[in-house]
């Protein structure tokens, strides 16, 4: 019986599939300016949009991290976790990192991001970024007493009522 050969695409177990000219990478140069690719990246920029609030207020989703890096400057980073991942691959488990990082500034702006990469400290980097498109407002609140700034989180549960501390 004479087989015909293949005609298909599909890679049929002879090795690995090689797809253009080998891997192609975003490199990206840690020492330019930035130069805005949104539309809010340019209003920012030119400073027509003078708060995160404004942003908001209209529910603009914040694509670039230097955003939130012009419009609030003060952000602490805190690194949450960071866990070894492994998937089983053809030549034994590949081990990534996956980070958890949460940046704020204490003055109702929280965010949270997570990315999995290579190496820790690219994991922790793109973690950062991530966290800075994710930043929302915070509402906050008094418990029992006015005295001083807001300092709790009002929460509803469906069979309870009350406030979270921090």
């Amino acid at each position: 019986m004479v087989q015909k050969p293949c005609s298909s695409t599909r890679n049929q177990g002879a090795g690995p599939r090689r797809i253009g000219s080998g891997l192609r990478r975003i490199t990206i140069d840690w020492d330019k300016p930035w130069i805005p690719v949104t539309k809010l990246g340019r209003l920012v920029k030119d400073g027509r949009v003078a708060t995160i609030e404004e942003i908001y207020h209209r529910s603009i989703p914040i694509l670039e991290y230097q955003i939130v890096d012009l419009l609030v400057p003060n952000l602490k980073e805190q690194v949450l976790k960071i866990l070894p991942v492994q998937k089983e691959v053809r030549n034994g488990l590949r081990t990534r990192f996956r980070a958890f990082v949460a940046i704020g500034d204490k003055n109702g702006h929280v965010g949270l991001g997570m990315q999995c990469a290579k190496r820790v400290s690219t994991a922790i980097r793109l973690a950062i970024y991530r966290a800075k498109t994710a930043v929302v407002p915070v509402r906050r609140a008094y418990w029992h007493t006015e005295h001083g700034l807001p300092h709790t989180i009002p929460c509803k549960f469906p069979l309870f009522k009350g406030n979270v501390r921090p």
